[in-house]
């Protein structure tokens, strides 16, 4: 099947969804039936949203909801706010949302949403007002027991504070549920901020169990010093892995030796910066193809693609970003001996927690950083388990992303037929 080219020039939304669950057809036994239902999502949300700027002029931001899947529970996923984001680039997110939820096998369904905005460029007013106008406008389509939004990228605790506010507001009562990735003074989960790192570091603890990789201090390089790549470097760098890269938007740093990650940590949270004494000043496409043991693209979706995915010498690849693998790319790196940890498995700490968080607001039981830490330690290690069976099952050959498509998939279409929605698989 030849891919069409979407807005973001790779191939669009509808298209990866189509070749990923092609690839895994024939191994999860999916009928066309179930093809059907799994390429689409049930409905899409779109709005053109008015805010009053603080000049007195009014701006209008392209908005997006996708709700992909609810058969296993309340959809949830995140809001991002970005320059580039758009309906396919929503479709795919909510896509994989399901999936991973499915894989760490937490009671939800798939969602995401988007507006079409550079954050920086605004006032923390108009902010505010961006953020509370796109829960007026999804109001109806969101809720506790429906659609669970949260902080995805450049959004954060107060934005969902905001939102939270706005939705209650409209509501006319407390529903601390609606919105996870809070402040934890505003019903927030503790440990959540470091989830979707925690959870990735015992993914590939795991992993590092199961292939011959890297011996007792595995070199890594991570793609993307946000919050999930900044902590995952941290709690690697605790557990003995040696980190030799790691870069932001502006560029990156290189220490062949080792970076000292501790100082790094501590710099980046002070300043924002990436300084290192003895590292050497390299460009991300470069960090892509260093010769490591493990390469973590941690920052944005499309990073490893047809252009550059011969250069790839990392002899894994751990996915902490969303989408950071194209599927061509994904197929080249599995046939080459390059196992690639997918998205939907190493990076759901984030929604585990915000699951924790979500069963915390309905319950009003609130729990200790030490228990949430242990419990998605248990979440993670379950599930992994669970992929790593699907994986040894028939001739041995799936790979790590097929193998977790297809304990995901298999999981909604259950879902599908206990509704009846479909027959009996």
């Amino acid at each position: 099947m030849d891919a069409e080219l979407g807005s973001r020039g790779v191939e669009t939304v509808c298209q990866t969804c189509e070749v990923e669950l092609d690839r895994i057809a024939e191994v999860a036994m999916l009928t066309e039936q179930d093809l059907e239902l799994l390429r689409q999502p049930r409905r899409r949300i779109n709005a053109n949203i008015p805010v009053r700027m603080d000049d007195g002029s009014v701006e209008v931001f392209p908005s997006f909801r996708v709700q992909y899947n609810d058969a296993r529970g309340p959809m949830k996923g995140g809001i991002r706010f970005h320059p580039a984001v758009d309906e396919d680039e929503v479709d795919e997110l909510a896509f994989l949302m399901a999936l991973k939820c499915a894989v760490v096998d937490i009671p939800f369904g798939g969602a995401k949403g988007g507006v079409q905005v550079d954050p920086s460029a605004l006032s923390t007013g108009e902010l505010e007002r961006l953020s509370r106008a796109y829960i007026s406008e999804f109001q109806d389509d969101i809720g506790p027991q429906t659609d669970i939004p949260a902080p995805d990228v450049n959004t954060d605790g107060q934005v969902m504070a905001w939102m939270r506010d706005e939705y209650e507001q409209v509501v006319g009562r407390q529903t601390p549920g609606v919105i996870t990735g809070k402040p934890p003074g505003l019903g927030g989960s503790k440990g959540r901020t470091t989830a979707t790192s925690l959870g990735g570091a015992e993914v590939l603890d795991a992993f590092l169990e199961t292939v011959d990789i890297g011996g007792d201090s595995p070199t890594v390089a991570v793609q993307g010093f946000g919050n999930v790549g900044s902590h995952l470097t941290k709690f690697l760098h605790e557990r003995g892995y040696d980190v030799v890269a790691v870069s932001n938007a502006d560029g990156g740093l290189h220490d062949a030796s080792g970076l000292a990650v501790p100082a790094l940590f501590d710099e980046h949270a002070d300043t924002g910066d990436l300084v290192a004494a003895e590292a050497t000043e390299i460009p991300n496409e470069e960090l892509l193809t260093l010769d490591v043991d493990v390469l973590v693209p941690a920052a944005i979706e499309d990073q490893i693609t047809e252009e550059n995915m011969a250069d790839i010498r990392a002899d894994a690849v751990l996915e902490m970003a969303n989408g950071p693998t194209t599927p061509t790319a994904d197929e080249y790196l599995s046939a080459h001996g390059v196992p690639v940890v997918p998205d939907i498995l190493a990076n759901a700490g984030g929604v585990t927690v915000s699951y924790f968080e979500w069963v915390q607001n309905t319950t009003n039981e609130y729990w200790t950083v030490d228990r949430v830490q242990e419990k998605l330690r248990a979440q993670m290690a379950t599930a992994f388990e669970a992929v790593a069976q699907v994986k040894a099952e028939g001739d041995g050959t799936r790979s790590w992303r097929e193998a977790a498509y297809t304990r995901a998939v298999d999981a909604v279409l259950q879902a599908e037929t206990y509704r009846s929605n479909i027959p009996e698989r």
